[in-house]
């Protein structure tokens, strides 16, 4: 049987405690799991491609070994499919929040489905202690002065504070 990979994308500007949660689960039923930084310079994202590649590398990192070894994190710049193919990924990982990620991610998963109907779409949905959470919140809040311990690891809190200083 071929190995299952799946790939599990998005900016990552920061990775939240609810990222990691959606990228250890999503490695318990893959293989492999590729997380894919997009470089998404649309969304303007506060850390370059490759800050957000060692923030990911470095949080997954301290995950437990055998889970961390079947992780692997890459950056992509092409079409979501184009990527999935590249990588010989068959299923494409998302997390869910609410109803307005469910609208969202039931439109793109329809599209890619159009693009390859040999890549699934898996969603996962959040643990509710991480429901809440999305990286453009934690963001806000880091911005205005607030605590965002909760949100994400005490190293990614560090670097945000300082990046959000230096804006």
């Amino acid at each position: 049987m071929a190995e299952r990979i799946g790939l599990y994308p998005g900016t990552f500007d920061p990775i939240t405690y609810g990222h990691l949660d959606i990228i250890q689960r999503g490695a318990k039923v893959m293989d492999r799991l590729v997380v894919g930084v997009a470089v998404n310079a649309g969304k303007g994202p506060l850390f370059t491609v490759e800050e957000r590649l060692a923030h990911v590398r470095e949080e997954v990192a301290s995950l437990p070994k055998p889970l961390a070894r079947r992780i692997d994190v890459k950056s992509f710049d092409n079409l979501l499919m184009h990527f999935a193919e590249q990588l010989g990924a068959t299923v494409i990982v998302r997390g869910l929040r609410a109803v307005s990620d469910f609208d969202y991610e039931f439109q793109m998963s329809s599209m890619n489905a159009k693009l390859n109907p040999n890549v699934e779409t898996v969603c996962l949905m959040a643990s509710d202690k991480f429901q809440f959470i999305a990286s453009r919140l934690v963001k806000e809040i880091a911005v205005l002065g607030g605590d965002i311990g909760p949100f994400v690891s005490e190293r990614m809190a560090k670097r945000l504070v300082e990046r959000c200083k230096q804006h």
